[in-house]
């Protein structure tokens, strides 16, 4: 069974946590958001995981009420509450936890060590990546017996 582990490890290190401090402007953040085409970022101070600022995040929570991306901070639109995930978990587990939360994104951790994140499109490319494995292998089994 797949892991997060796994995710971890094919993700490029530059996606794997990109973060902002929780006193950035959100507009600084979405132009990093922009700049590296990833959905979301982590919201760190000395070290420390404080929580997420999302695209849904600015959507709902600046644009919808009217504020000011420059004068917004970060820390009064991030979401803080997201359930946390280690990378032995299963991408099973994740897509159950994302899709009964409704969330798109998890933040992993390894003894309260923040490691990484995953995001839904993750966990499906590597749905995908491992049915594709698997009928390969299922080709490559029926091809050596014929």
């Amino acid at each position: 069974m797949k892991k997060v582990s796994d995710i971890l490890a094919r993700k490029a290190t530059n996606k794997m946590a990109v973060t902002v401090s929780p006193s950035s402007s959100v507009l600084d953040a979405l132009k990093i958001m922009a700049e590296k085409n990833i959905g979301s970022v982590m919201v760190t101070e000395n070290g420390q995981y404080l929580g997420i600022m999302t695209e849904r995040d600015y959507s709902r929570k600046v644009i919808l009420k009217g504020k000011s991306s420059t004068d917004t901070k970060v820390s009064d639109i991030m979401s803080d509450n997201l359930p946390r995930v280690s990378p032995q978990d299963s991408i099973d587990f994740c897509m159950e936890l994302m899709s009964d939360k409704n969330i798109r994104y998890l933040p992993v951790f390894e003894n309260n060590k923040l490691m990484g994140i995953v995001s839904i499109n993750d966990l499906v490319r590597e749905t995908i990546r491992t049915h594709e494995e698997t009928i390969t292998n299922l080709k490559d089994y029926l091809h050596s017996n014929m």
